[in-house]
């Protein structure tokens, strides 16, 4: 068993490329590998800036001989009187054997001769020499490049390659980039350092390199960055913001994490918290390090009670340049947080309803009118919530202000800088102003959630200027004839639509979108009147795609496939379930809570047993299904009394839509289990389909109804047992 090196040595490579690139190149060197019937024990794939490593470990020195049998001419044409035919010869012939070697079994279709042949195992070095450059060449990714005169594209232009089996170099070339290269066991180290650096040995590689700084194992990095900021952290006694993203970020963008500790002027702890970490962390990638324990007003301007005047950043230059590289990385940053105060005191100078004036001059999109017109929708579309939700204490002035208020911060200074700050600066400059918390806090949270997995509105104004901006966009760009269409969705109109019901459930809001939608819809005319706008299709795209919505976000929640199917699958019209999603996620978590304790198996093969006999007799309803239709008078068994009680207890909970009605319904029929059982099996058990029409009929009947009060709860024809 041997150990394969290969490194393609590159110009910097973008972080966003750096992890991906481990994946495609694992998929693929193993299916190819497999496909050779070459063992081998793993596959390692690093990246770091300037290098792509493969090892693969405990290859075997040549393919698996692969051994088939083939299956040749009938006997009777491969020998005639024992001697061996032309056929047979020819068979023979073509795999390089003797007619010796053919043997006689018997088929289906009676003797034929067969030859055992055998494909000896392909040299791994050959197979490596003349598969590598396929590896290399095959690779895709965003934004790819050409380099010099040839065809291959790469992330960025490869300057050097090495390609070792144990400590023997194994050559090919790259005809394909300019200029070509040759491989060899020549490779560089850290950027700082010049001179190459050979490998001796594939299994060195990992200690070779990091004695010449360079940290080539992914994870490893990732856990130096991650113990390094936690052992500052304790000795700051303070927390940091490292999420995923940028920890990711941080690992792919050095070869050697180095810790430097910077800090900045505490004269812009005047500036708000978000504003300092966006800068740090998005803009500078730096670690910005919080005060422990403290509580956080998302309105304040001022963060000297939350932040410390100070960060980490992750070096990739020599422990020997720290300090040099603070005093730049403390520079840079002061000159942004100097440029952010600048913005935000312009901001200041100016009344909020001031900005507002300017957003008639921002086109929202073409057809569409100005920003100043959208604010006037989306305050429309706020009391039409609020006359639907009708909630109690709920100040309409409030709700006024904040969605007249909510888009004024998009032509402020401060914006225009930093994008990712809409909405939260809004909140901030209105609460400075003097306006009262619930309008700031409103204006603040309406643009959440922002993505997956982001917080939602903290307040019920919040949540209603965040619906009425999501319905607007929606309805706007469904009026000017755009649609989201497979990847491209420039609007995120999905990310809306999904953050529409979020809300909605999180609320516990029993509210009919279908009314909000179509009073929207009916005014979209008088809204646009440079469109040409055909109500009835924008009113069926936008059924049709919230119908999509909303199995996506119950897939979001983990709901069962067939669980989504049988809530809001296509028994139900998208009418149907827009009017009141919160009764769809009700139902499907009370279909997964079942099914997680075991009593939904019950109801579902009840049900469904129920369904069978009633398609089976063709059973039709003629009017509204009502016990008071059953003849009690023609009950032959109590199993037919029993079960008539039970749909009897149950329809109340149905016609007076009592509260928890469903897990009232849900307890009715699985206690009832037992007498639906009894009445299809056991000693008490009916004949349903008797040869008495009017007992048949009734009994049909009191089937229908049982099925009728269950699919209040659900389809159950769509879930699995």
């Amino acid at each position: 068993m041997a150990t394969f090196l290969l490194e393609i040595g590159t110009e910097e490579l973008p972080a966003d490329f750096c992890k991906a690139i481990t994946t495609q190149f694992n998929e693929m060197i193993t299916k190819d590998l497999d496909q050779g019937r070459f063992c081998f024990m793993r596959i390692e794939c690093n990246v770091t800036p300037r290098r792509i490593s493969i090892l693969i470990n405990g290859l075997a020195d040549s393919s698996v001989d692969l051994f088939e049998e083939k299956k040749g001419p009938p006997v009777s044409q491969a020998f005639v009187d024992g001697l061996p035919t032309k056929a047979a010869i020819g068979f023979a012939n073509r795999y390089n054997r003797d007619v010796s070697d053919l043997i006689v079994k018997n088929t289906k279709k009676g003797d034929f001769v067969f030859i055992d042949v055998v494909e000896k195992g392909a040299s791994s070095l050959d197979y490596l020499s003349n598969q590598i450059p396929t590896w290399i060449e095959t690779i895709i990714g965003k934004r790819f490049m050409r380099w010099g005169d040839n065809e291959m594209k790469f992330s960025r232009p490869i300057r050097w390659i090495v390609s070792l089996l144990d400590d023997n170099p194994l050559s090919f070339r790259i005809n394909k980039i300019e200029p070509i290269i040759t491989s060899n066991n020549l490779t560089r180290g850290h950027r700082l350092f010049k001179q190459d650096i050979l490998i001796d040995h594939a299994n060195n590689y990992y200690h070779i390199l990091s004695c010449a700084g360079v940290i080539v194992e992914r994870e490893v990095r990732r856990n130096n960055i991650i113990n390094m900021v936690n052992q500052i952290a304790e000795n700051l006694n303070c927390s940091f913001d490292l999420n995923d993203k940028l920890l990711d970020e941080l690992t792919d963008l050095v070869e050697n994490p180095n810790i430097i500790l910077g800090s900045f002027d505490p004269i812009y702890l005047k500036l708000p918290y978000e504003l300092l970490s966006t800068v740090m962390r998005v803009h500078q990638r730096y670690i910005p390090l919080y005060k422990e324990n403290v509580d956080i007003d998302t309105l304040s301007l001022k963060s000297e009670s939350i932040m410390l005047s100070q960060f980490i950043c992750i070096s990739n230059g020599l422990q020997s340049s720290a300090e040099t590289i603070k005093i730049g990385n403390e520079k840079v940053l002061r000159a942004r947080l100097a440029d952010a105060e600048f913005f935000i005191n312009d901001d200041l100078s100016v009344k909020c309803f001031d900005r507002c004036e300017k957003l008639k001059n921002v086109t929202f999109s073409e057809g569409l009118g100005n920003l100043f017109d959208r604010s006037i929708r989306i305050k429309e579309i706020s009391m039409l919530l609020v006359e639907e939700l009708n909630i109690n204490n709920l100040i309409e002035e409030v709700i006024s202000k904040a969605a007249l208020l909510c888009k004024h911060d998009l032509v402020s200074q401060i914006v225009g800088e930093f994008p990712e700050l809409q909405g939260l600066m809004g909140g901030k400059y209105l609460f400075a102003e003097g306006y009262s918390r619930d309008i700031s806090r409103a204006v603040s949270d309406h643009y959440r959630p922002r993505f997956h997995g982001d917080k939602l509105p903290e307040t019920i104004y919040g949540s209603i200027i965040a619906i009425a901006d999501k319905l607007d966009s929606l309805t706007s760009i469904f009026a000017k004839g755009e649609r989201p269409t497979g990847s491209s969705d420039p609007f995120a109109l999905r990310r809306a639509a999904n953050g529409i019901f979020q809300i909605v459930w999180e609320q516990k809001w029993n509210i009919n979108l279908n009314f909000i939608l179509n009073s929207i819809i009916n005014k979209l005319i008088y809204f646009f009147p440079t469109l040409s706008i055909d109500l009835d299709d924008i009113q069926n795209d936008l059924h049709e795609f919230f119908r999509l919505r909303i199995i996506t976000s119950l897939e979001e929640k983990k709901i069962d496939f067939d669980i989504i199917q049988a809530v809001s699958g296509p028994s139900f019209s998208t009418k149907q379930l827009i009017e009141d999603p919160l009764d769809i996620l009700l139902r499907a978590n009370l279909l997964m809570n079942m099914r997680n304790n075991g009593t939904l198996t019950k109801i579902i093969s009840v049900v469904n047993r129920a369904t069978k006999l009633l398609d089976k007799s063709g059973f039709t309803i003629k009017n509204e299904l009502s016990l008071f239709r059953i003849n009690t008078s023609l009950f032959e068994k109590e199993s037919e009394k029993n079960i008539f009680n039970v749909l009897e207890n149950i329809q109340p909970i149905i016609d007076n839509n009592l509260k928890d009605k469903y897990e009232k319904l849900s307890n009715h029929l699985v206690n009832g289990s037992d007498v639906f059982n009894s009445f299809f099996d056991g000693k008490d058990s009916v004949m349903v389909m008797t040869d008495d029409k009017a007992v048949q009929q009734n009994r049909l009947y009191l089937l229908a109804i049982l099925r009728s009060q269950a699919c209040c709860l659900a389809d159950f024809s769509k879930l699995i047992t």
